[in-house]
């Protein structure tokens, strides 16, 4: 079922939804179904399911010579979308990203998430390898995620890569777009950064799913400026609860975000991770108590695979 039809059937009732990430290369999917069966009880209707570009790695031959191999540290995507459906008979909301892919590899990526019957589909254009200073696409890839969403949306009309395919099927994919209530990192501003935000729901985005914050008031204000402005999909807020007093610089320095002093004072004088995680457990469940009020169709939470400190909020909301 597509997310915009979960979050008509709720007819107004927040519900919840959390975000995996696939295993590192060569470990098994039973850390997934681990994590699944702690965040089941909170029915969630439906799952994401990152995706990650290759980055590489120096092998040293005997010669001395260094070999830059490329690698993907956590494939399966696809593979754990379909297990995931199979399983536990939610749908699951594979990620699609423009680094890492070529043009051809995302249609047939498409292809197949159509024949898995995966109704829904997040595009982003994803971030820089590491060791790259800014976002270098791929050749034969998009460069924007605007151009990713124009590809998608071309094959809901039918219209594919190679125009000598005749009596093309037309794929039916609801798709989702990041939106960033305190700016994307590389915009000058918040209103250009929301103008291609514009762009995209005018383009054919169904729903919008937020970068995590902890100020309230800006999804707040966010939410009211999209409105005021035209934007009437859904805005589903991300939440990550903090696990870690060292997040405090981490996150964001990696997300650049704005954590309120109240919040960060708080952490600071914490003197064990799970002092942090009790503290960060109030805000959230404050948090998310003020966005079910102010009727958010979704709470979408950023597990990064450790269900504990989510599953301990959703408990008090549930």
């Amino acid at each position: 079922m597509k997310i915009i039809d979960h979050i008509k059937q709720a007819d107004g009732k927040t519900l919840f939804s959390f975000e995996l990430l696939p295993p590192a290369k060569g470990k098994g999917i039973q850390s997934i179904f681990n994590t699944m069966d702690k965040l089941m009880e909170f029915n969630p209707p439906f799952i994401d399911v990152t995706y990650h570009r290759e980055d590489y790695l120096y092998k040293e031959h005997a010669s001395g010579l260094l070999e830059r191999v490329a690698y993907r540290k956590r494939p399966g995507t696809v593979a754990i979308c379909a297990a995931i459906m199979n399983k536990y008979k939610v749908d699951a909301v594979p990620h699609l990203i423009c680094g890492g892919f070529t043009k051809e590899e995302t249609e047939n990526a498409l292809i197949d998430l159509n024949f898995l019957g995966i109704d829904n589909v997040l595009v982003l254009r994803g971030d820089a390898r590491k060791g790259d200073a800014d976002f270098i696409p791929t050749p034969g890839g998009h460069a924007y995620a605007t151009d990713l969403l124009k590809q998608v949306l071309d094959m809901n009309s039918g219209h594919y890569l190679h125009e000598d395919m005749e009596s093309s099927e037309q794929t039916d994919f609801c798709v989702g777009v990041a939106g960033y209530p305190e700016k994307h990192f590389e915009s000058p501003n918040f209103n250009t950064d929301f103008k291609w935000l514009k762009k995209k729901v005018e383009m054919g985005a169904d729903f919008i799913v937020t970068q995590m914050f902890y100020n309230i008031d800006k999804y707040k204000e966010f939410v009211v400026k999209c409105r005021d402005n035209g934007i009437h999909v859904p805005i589903i807020p991300g939440l990550k609860p903090l696990t870690s007093k060292k997040q405090l610089i981490a996150l964001p320095k990696i997300f650049h975000l704005d954590i309120p002093e109240e919040l960060s004072d708080a952490v600071d004088v914490c003197k064990t991770n799970a002092d942090v995680q009790l503290v960060s457990q109030e805000w959230m469940v404050n948090m998310c108590k003020e966005l079910i009020d102010f009727g958010a169709p979704v709470l979408h939470f950023y597990t990064m695979s450790n269900p504990g400190p989510t599953q301990k909020i959703v408990e008090q909301l549930a």
